[in-house]
């Protein structure tokens, strides 16, 4: 076995429970349903990358494929978008897009168990996202499921970080929030690179892609969430006289 398959995605596993006890940490502190969000689909990451080091070093079985594919490959990017959205969006909206978001997953989760596995694609090979869930599944249904919920995360979670460093950047506040949300977006759309790298036969690559992407977004968090400055270069300063 190669020793990348196991230990780059055995790290982001890793990084990511560690990250996700963080935000959890912090969503006991002080509440807020985004990071409860952010924390359920950091958990979710971590589930995937540990079903991918375990399949580096031991190779697929029906159980860890079905989890890999539930929570690495349709879940977990919309589930940490949609704590973005509890961020920036209407709490209305949010709810019954929350709702939405529950009833595709339970739907999933029953499609992904119930699907029949071809166990002769299930080999030993360097995998993607793509293939696996291209060929290994064999009910349309299930295939169909993944770009939805990709899409709506990518679209919520890297948008909804760009946007705010966006907004705390034009009003010159917040420095470290403008980093912060920076290193989100770029560690959010790490893995799809990763993955597209991957396609091109580049071995590891879809590995390197998510760990860096856990670790930018680890760190964007970290600085967000960690007071550096109250304006960006240029703003008026902030200071009173009370």
């Amino acid at each position: 076995m190669n020793a990348i398959n196991i230990w780059l995605p055995f790290t982001s596993c890793i990084v990511s429970f560690i990250f996700a006890f963080f935000v959890l940490k912090r969503y006991l502190e002080r509440k807020g349903n985004h990071l409860l969000l952010w924390g359920i689909g950091l958990v979710f990451y971590a589930i995937g990358g540990f079903c991918e080091a375990y399949y580096g070093a031991f190779g697929w079985n029906a159980l860890v494929f079905r989890l890999w594919y539930l929570f690495g490959a349709i879940l977990v990017a919309a589930w940490l978008g949609q704590g973005t959205v509890y961020l920036l969006v209407n709490r209305k909206w949010a709810n019954g897009l929350m709702v939405l978001l529950a009833l595709g997953s339970v739907y999933g989760l029953i499609r992904v168990f119930g699907a029949q596995l071809d166990p002769s694609l299930m080999t030993t090979s360097v995998h993607t996202g793509s293939e696996l869930s291209g060929h290994a599944i064999v009910t349309p249904g299930v295939r169909i499921l993944t770009p939805f919920f990709n899409l709506y995360g990518t679209v919520t979670l890297v948008g909804g970080a760009a946007w705010s460093a966006w907004i705390f950047w034009r009003k010159r506040i917040l420095l470290h929030r403008t980093i912060g949300n920076i290193l989100i977006a770029v560690g959010a759309i790490a893995p799809a690179f990763g993955g597209t790298f991957s396609r091109f036969g580049l071995p590891g690559a879809l590995y390197v892609g998510e760990l860096l992407g856990a670790v930018l977004m680890f760190v964007g968090f970290i600085r967000a969430t960690t007071p550096m400055g109250s304006t960006l270069p240029g703003a008026p300063s902030q200071t009173s006289g009370k």
